[in-house]
């Protein structure tokens, strides 16, 4: 076989692998490369979507790390959130996983039950626990006064809030639930049984035999929920509307983040600054740290391959 010959066969091969890659190589282009390139530059220009844009250096990522009385509220929040929540949605979603693997009748009836609320409606599931929480009229406050307690003032409370928010993810955890009881039905019973008979607890066997074999599945739902929780937009945005009493009406600024700005995320702010302050510069710079922390997450958890979790080899 000659080597022009050789070449040609590479040449068609090489455009063969060209044409079955290329439906992917045009959504990575048009839907992540470019408007990842676009919010890079804009990020040094002053645009408002009228004018054409002017580059400003620095000006922006000076604005929006020093003057923006926006910006460092909502990144702790978010980080808060990610925390706090990812870390209570993956162990509650464990926990009911391993329950109703564990119960012996009613397992259909409960693992309906848990799942329902993952297919409420974000905004009207918001609106169902702010009614809830309800300082006044809720009826969690109701049960808490009659059993004694202090109740908390929930979304109209700084300190509250964010707790209320993530009891609001808690009880969504339907889609945990299922990716967690896959996992722990296809733990090797052998294994279960080999721990017992060498005298393991049933905490030990959890730790030395459950988790090795789901923990894959464990890196997965955290990966996906801070990645989720980086994009978490309407369940503050909503709840701090409905708990202030300013749902807005057509033509309304309401700016995020009541009370005392304790539920705003970074991805309000991208919003606030680019499409009611008209400001893309700003924007573009919160979208870039956004990006760059959920980067940053998730590469943390793939180096240690489980996260807060020793996995098993």
């Amino acid at each position: 076989m000659t080597t022009h010959t050789l070449r040609s066969k590479r040449r068609r091969s090489a455009l063969r692998t060209l044409a079955f890659l290329s439906p992917w190589l045009i959504g990575f282009s048009v839907f992540f490369a470019y408007p990842l390139i676009s919010t890079v530059y804009f990020s040094f220009m002053k645009y408002d979507g009228f004018r054409p844009p002017e580059f400003i250096g620095l000006d922006n990522w000076s604005y929006v790390f020093n003057d923006y009385p926006m910006f460092w509220p909502a990144l702790r929040n978010t980080l808060w959130l990610v925390l706090v929540m990812v870390t209570c949605r993956v162990a509650f979603g464990l926990g009911v996983g391993i329950l109703i693997t564990k119960i012996k009748t009613g397992t259909g009836v409960f693992r309906t039950l848990f799942y329902l609320p993952y297919l409420a409606p974000p905004v009207a599931a918001t609106l169902a626990f702010v009614f809830l929480l309800n300082p006044g009229t809720g009826p969690v406050n109701t049960v808490l006064e009659s059993i004694g307690l202090s109740p908390p003032t929930w979304f109209t409370d700084p300190a509250w809030s964010k707790p209320a928010l993530t009891l609001l993810a808690v009880w969504g955890i339907g889609d945990l639930m299922v990716i967690f009881m896959a996992a722990l039905l296809d733990v090797p019973k052998e294994q279960y049984e080999a721990a017992q008979l060498d005298g393991a607890s049933p905490w030990q066997q959890f730790r030395f035999v459950t988790l090795p074999n789901i923990s894959p599945i464990v890196l997965f739902a955290v990966v996906t929920g801070v990645i989720a929780t980086m994009q978490y937009y309407t369940q503050p945005l909503v709840a701090a509307k409905v708990a202030s009493g300013n749902m807005g009406g057509s033509g309304q600024i309401f700016e995020p983040g009541y009370p005392e700005k304790s539920t705003l995320t970074l991805p309000q702010i991208i919003y606030n600054a680019g499409f009611q302050r008209f400001d893309y510069g700003a924007a573009a710079v919160v979208a870039l740290v956004l990006f760059a922390l959920a980067m940053v997450f998730t590469s943390l958890l793939m180096r240690r391959r489980g996260g807060l979790i020793r996995m098993g080899d």
